[in-house]
Order: C-alpha cells, then sequence, then structure tokens
C-alpha cells in the first residue's frame, strides 16, 4: 500500500548550497524533450510521475499555476542532470499564496552530491524572494532519500 506524506515548512533563513553546474529557468519547447526523458527515467517506476508523453507536460504547462520562471533546471557539460519545479498555490481559504515543490528530480548517476538539497532550497529561495512564507509538498513515505533532503531543510 502506497502511503503519499505532505510535508510543510515556514520559510525562514536558506542557505543556499554552492552548485557547481549550470542552473536556468525551464525554456518552453527548448527543454520539453530532454525534460521528458530526464524525468521518465528518474521516475520509471514511479505510478504518477512517470511514463509522462509530451501530452503530460503541455497540460502541465497550460494550468495558471505553471511559471517557467519557478521550473529550475541544472545541467552538467550541457546535459540536464536534475531539475526542480515549483508550484504556487494562491486558492486557499484563509490564508495566503502557498509554495510547493512540485517535483524535485535528479540521476544521481550523473550529478554531484548534494544536488537535491541544492535544488530545493533554490525553490525555496524562490518562494521568499516572491515574499511566500509557507512551503509544502508531497512525498511517497518509503522515498528515503527524498525524506532525508526535505527533513534535513526542516520539513515537517
Amino acid at each position: 500500500m502506497r502511503t503519499i506524506l505532505k510535508l510543510e515548512l515556514t520559510i525562514g533563513e536558506i542557505s543556499q548550497p554552492a552548485i557547481p553546474l549550470d542552473i536556468h529557468s525551464f525554456i518552453p519547447d527548448d527543454d520539453n524533450d530532454e525534460w521528458l526523458a530526464l524525468n521518465n527515467q528518474i521516475f520509471a517506476h514511479h505510478p504518477d510521475q512517470g511514463g509522462w508523453v509530451m501530452e503530460d507536460l503541455i497540460n502541465r504547462m497550460g494550468e495558471s499555476w505553471f511559471d517557467p520562471q519557478g521550473f529550475f533546471i541544472a545541467r552538467k557539460a550541457g546535459e540536464m542532470v536534475g531539475f526542480c519545479w515549483t508550484k504556487i498555490h494562491h486558492d486557499l481559504t484563509r490564508q495566503g499564496p502557498v509554495g510547493e515543490i512540485y517535483v524535485l528530480g535528479v540521476d544521481k548517476s550523473r550529478s554531484p552530491k548534494g544536488l537535491g538539497k541544492a535544488l530545493t532550497s533554490l525553490g525555496l529561495s524562490y518562494f521568499k524572494n516572491l515574499n511566500i512564507t509557507e512551503a509544502m509538498l508531497y512525498v511517497d513515505a518509503d522515498n528515503a532519500a527524498a525524506l532525508k533532503v526535505y527533513r534535513d531543510l526542516g520539513f515537517n
């Protein structure tokens, strides 16, 4: 049985680890194919995130919450090796906007140790720069590596 956890964080000071890679915001059309390939490689056995086709990506990019400025791509020697896709919820009753780490993916075989934490920190910094003080994410309870990253950053 699959258990999904919702973790939350009040954004405070963010220590941004050095990332020895090229980081840029997602460029629709230019990054689509490479992102799909990397996403499907990283999440090959994931029931929700794996097996995406272009229409899945196009549908998400058509959502009102999609902002390529909050979709960070990490490249090593020109090749995409990780990403942090954020989402901002503006529709929650009786509270301000909440930033979500929507999808975090890292190709562990080609990226430096700590890239997941660095990309998540970048997403949190993005929220903070927009004056968003609350963050959340969903993670599978059996994903020990992701849970360590998120717990180390203060998510509960």
